[in-house]
């Protein structure tokens, strides 16, 4: 009837008009209170400089997993209210800091399973998950600075696989093998050789001695090979 088609057409205009109430109303407190989202992402970038200058941009997140990263963004965050920041490197190379970056985005992603002991297992495999179990099938080298790179940047996480990865690959070497790994010359008497096994036990019985694994990668790798520019 013309009743009810006019009863409807005032039902469709009162409704209209109050969406587009709501609509401007919602708009307007969007205007003024900005969503929690786009708080949380002007943290902004930092960009990470290496030792030979190479620049890798960052978000703060994830460069933040270092603590030297952190502490020193920290320092300067009263004086500096620019969202992109620089923090240099001078002890981690361009190869090196590209791998660190690696595993601080994909732990954002998938978090690490915590390395406890007494080791439950010799295989990496057994111990965290798939991806951090390839990330340190790396050459020797490379390892071995990793290790001083998560060390000097302080990354816990990081420094952990990296021990944990050493430590399974030169369990049950010998001192001869030992000497050859870290380029040591054989200048041992056989009181020194047993006191290099004793202060290597940590090996052959694994235990929350990552700090230990990375002062004495450090130091060897700075006896025996010479400093490149």
């Amino acid at each position: 009837s013309c009743d009810s088609c006019c009863s409807n057409s005032s039902g469709n205009r009162q409704v209209s008009h109050s969406f587009h109430l709501a609509h401007r109303n919602r708009k307007r407190k969007e205007s003024l209170h900005p969503p929690l989202k786009t708080m949380e992402t002007e943290e902004g970038t930092i960009t990470l400089i290496s030792k030979e200058g190479e620049r890798f941009q960052v978000d703060a997140s994830v460069a933040k997993m270092s603590k030297l990263v952190e502490s020193t963004i920290d320092e300067e965050e009263e004086d500096d209210d620019d969202s992109q920041r620089e923090i240099q490197l001078p002890n981690v190379k361009g190869i090196v800091l590209a791998k660190v970056i690696e595993f601080c985005e994909h732990f954002q992603e998938e978090n690490m399973t915590e390395i406890s002991t007494p080791l439950k297992s010799s295989k990496i495999e057994d111990l965290v998950q798939p991806w951090y179990a390839d990330y340190v099938k790396v050459e020797q080298v490379l390892l071995f600075e990793l290790v001083t790179a998560a060390n000097f940047m302080d990354i816990k996480p990081l420094l952990d696989l990296t021990c944990l990865a050493v430590s399974v690959f030169i369990k049950g070497k010998s001192p001869e093998e030992l000497r050859r790994i870290f380029n040591l010359s054989n200048e041992f008497t056989p009181e020194e050789e047993a006191q290099v096994r004793e202060e290597n036990k940590w090996a052959e019985q694994p235990s929350n001695r990552s700090n230990d694994v990375a002062s004495n990668t450090a130091a060897n790798n700075t006896k025996a090979a010479p400093s490149s520019s």
